[in-house]
């Protein structure tokens, strides 16, 4: 819960069991098991990590808020508010490596590497890029998409990529070359786009994070 507090739910019961009640940090935003079996706790107040199920916690990243956290071939990158952040040795140590001068909309594992959405302080609007080297460098993929400040989302299924924006929904078949409009928006929301086993699912919500 976003106020302070993990249960899980015990498979085949209805009881819930509180978890990682060592941890005393408030205004959560995700909790991430790695797939070394660290657990990552981000909150308004940076990023925590613990290699013993929760018994004790070490913060390694200290400025900020710190929401979603997505992990490939050994490489961790999360979306704060410092912008896209980067670590290469299991969640210890961690960099920026996309900013603008903004904060990291959203970050996800597509294909041989990443994608990730950022606010660009120049531009005043959300830029949508890829990397291919492990989160190294970054490149657009959003020429062909209107600029707005309120782009929500980034996911590929198969060969394609779908974006949320506030026109509607966007799929580009060519890796971000071209992109068309596959879906208008409804009234003033932007969808907000989640794949679960090949399928699409899209929720028009207000627009921002």
């Amino acid at each position: 819960s976003y106020n302070g507090g993990f249960f899980r739910k015990l498979h085949g019961t209805d009881f819930w069991m509180q978890e990682f009640s060592s941890f005393t940090e408030k205004s959560l935003r995700t909790v991430y098991e790695s797939n070394d079996g660290a657990v990552f706790i981000g909150c308004d107040n940076g990023l925590f990590k613990s290699t013993d199920q929760g018994a004790t916690w070490k913060q390694v990243i200290e400025y900020g808020w710190v929401m979603r956290i997505v992990e490939s071939d050994g490489v961790m990158l999360c979306q704060s508010q410092g912008g896209i952040q980067r670590s290469t040795d299991g969640g210890d140590n961690w960099e920026v490596v996309l900013n603008e001068g903004g904060v990291g909309i959203a970050v996800e594992v597509i294909e041989n590497g990443f994608a990730a959405i950022n606010f660009n302080t120049s531009s005043e609007s959300r830029r949508i890029r890829v990397s291919y080297d492990g989160g190294t460098s970054w490149q657009a993929i959003d020429k062909g998409i209107p600029a707005s400040l309120s782009i929500a989302s980034i996911k590929q299924v198969g060969k394609y990529f779908f974006c949320g924006h506030p026109d509607g929904i966007f799929r580009s078949a060519d890796n971000g070359k071209s992109w068309e409009l596959l879906w208008p928006s409804i009234g003033e929301k932007v969808f907000n786009l989640e794949v679960v086993d090949g399928v699409i699912y899209a929720v028009a919500m207000d627009g921002g994070c």
